[in-house]
């Protein structure tokens, strides 16, 4: 009896010890702090971007259009027959934030990184179409529209037009389209008024665009398509290493550029009434000419804050500028929808207000103000930190933009493989919506 009363306790005490150790272990799980500000950045940043394991390159079948749907256009004096793969210009003005569509295809003409170092390729060219994952579809469609079309009037938006026709053509031949209907092809349409012509006939496509603002829901949503940055038009701050990085930028929020928008966008005019009289606050109307870039380059490096109110859509090149400038975005848009957000948490090292709140009168920078110098820090390093992943680059570099994008066709793979699969086996498509 004594030994089976030892037994007992002895059971009894395990069992203790083993219910104390989850107890502990549980509360160190799931006891997370909560901030004391509501401008606190979080202490848990994102670490899929560098712990994530390297699955094998993505692999992607190209298609061989002629040249005139791509880099044909990249100097309106050429016809469109030369040969090799170009240069992006260096006098293109701002047509360079719509060039997303440029460096995918470069990434995949060129090859490996250049670097020895292949393994870091995200997507990889391959020429046996039974082979692909994805097909990526060449057709440099917001530099049509800057070259053909951007007056929309002009004789040259037939030209557009034309190319959107020839296109569909093209792939409406392909079996390979025909097997999908598309649904595992990449189309680039980075400028909101890409592809405008015949949009809703590739609508079940995965578009590269870099917001929905101007695509109907049933064109374009995010379980499906993916938002690309746009390419930054100033130089990026590489040596932005000063001893105080609070007191090296004296102004408190800086914004430059058009301020006569359309839709959500009228909160520009608003605000460039609202934010008159404070010595630290610069708003600019201005236009992206070279020395425009250059100057606001120089505000962007010297503010703590850089704004980011919505323009004729929801985003602009703006807060990307900011980004590679290490500024503190403040972002005044209701409906943004953001690069690479499965993987960046953007509330780490940018501030977001609503449209109605920015619009309160001394809100905005009184709200500012009240952010101490040490939680400004604590972003000002997370932007140097991730801003790497804003770099479209050739060859492209571990973990730069082209390598997110591939990263992010990759995620959008199986939804577009389930609706294949489902299309080709349903009497009625759809029929529970």
């Amino acid at each position: 009896m004594a030994m089976r009363g030892l037994v007992s306790l002895a059971v009894l005490l395990l069992l203790g010890i083993c219910i104390s150790l989850f107890v502990s272990t549980a509360d160190l799980r799931f006891s997370i702090p909560v901030s004391r500000s509501p401008f606190a950045p979080s202490r848990f940043t994102s670490c899929l971007v560098t712990s994530r394991r390297r699955a094998p390159p993505l692999k992607v079948f190209m298609y061989d259009l002629p040249r005139r749907f791509n880099i044909g256009m990249l100097d309106r004096n050429r016809t469109g027959d030369g040969v090799g793969f170009p240069e992006w210009p260096v006098r293109s003005g701002i047509k360079k934030q719509h060039s997303v569509e440029y460096w995918m295809m470069a990434s995949l003409i060129d090859g490996g990184n250049g670097d020895g170092d292949e393994d870091e390729r995200e997507a990889v060219r391959i020429l046996d179409a039974e082979e692909a994952e994805v097909f990526f579809v060449p057709f440099f469609s917001s530099l049509s529209f800057n070259t053909h079309g951007h007056y929309m009037t002009d004789p040259d938006t037939e030209i557009d037009r034309q190319l959107q026709i020839d296109l569909l053509n093209f792939l409406f031949e392909s079996k390979y389209w025909q097997r999908s209907a598309g649904r595992d092809h990449l189309i680039p349409m980075n400028h909101p008024n890409a592809f405008r012509f015949l949009r809703d006939k590739v609508n079940a496509s995965i578009l590269l665009v870099a917001d929905f603002g101007r695509y109907p829901k049933s064109l374009a949503f995010l379980s499906k398509d993916i938002v690309s940055p746009y390419v930054h038009l100033v130089d990026s701050y590489v040596d932005d290493n000063p001893s105080d990085p609070y007191e090296s930028r004296p102004t408190l929020l800086f914004f430059r550029g058009r301020t006569v928008r359309k839709d959500e966008g009228i909160v520009r005019t608003k605000l460039a009434k609202l934010l008159k009289g404070y010595d630290d606050v610069q708003y600019e109307d201005s236009y992206a000419t070279g020395e425009g870039i250059k100057a606001s380059s120089k505000g962007m490096r010297s503010s703590k804050f850089c704004l980011h109110p919505a323009g004729d859509t929801p985003s602009s090149c703006r807060l990307f500028d900011a980004i590679v400038s290490h500024c503190v975005p403040v972002i005044v848009s209701d409906r943004i929808e953001l690069p690479f957000e499965d993987e960046i948490d953007y509330s780490e090292f940018s501030l977001f207000f609503s449209v109605e709140d920015a619009l309160k009168p001394d809100f905005l920078v009184s709200q500012l103000r009240q952010i101490p110098k040490d939680q400004w820090i604590v972003r000002w390093n997370r932007l140097k930190s991730i801003s790497h992943h804003y770099e479209f680059q050739r060859p492209p570099k571990k973990d730069d933009a082209v390598n997110m994008l591939w990263r992010q066709v990759r995620h959008k793979l199986p939804a577009a493989k389930l609706a294949v699969h489902r299309n080709r086996r349903l009497r009625i498509p759809d029929w529970w919506s």
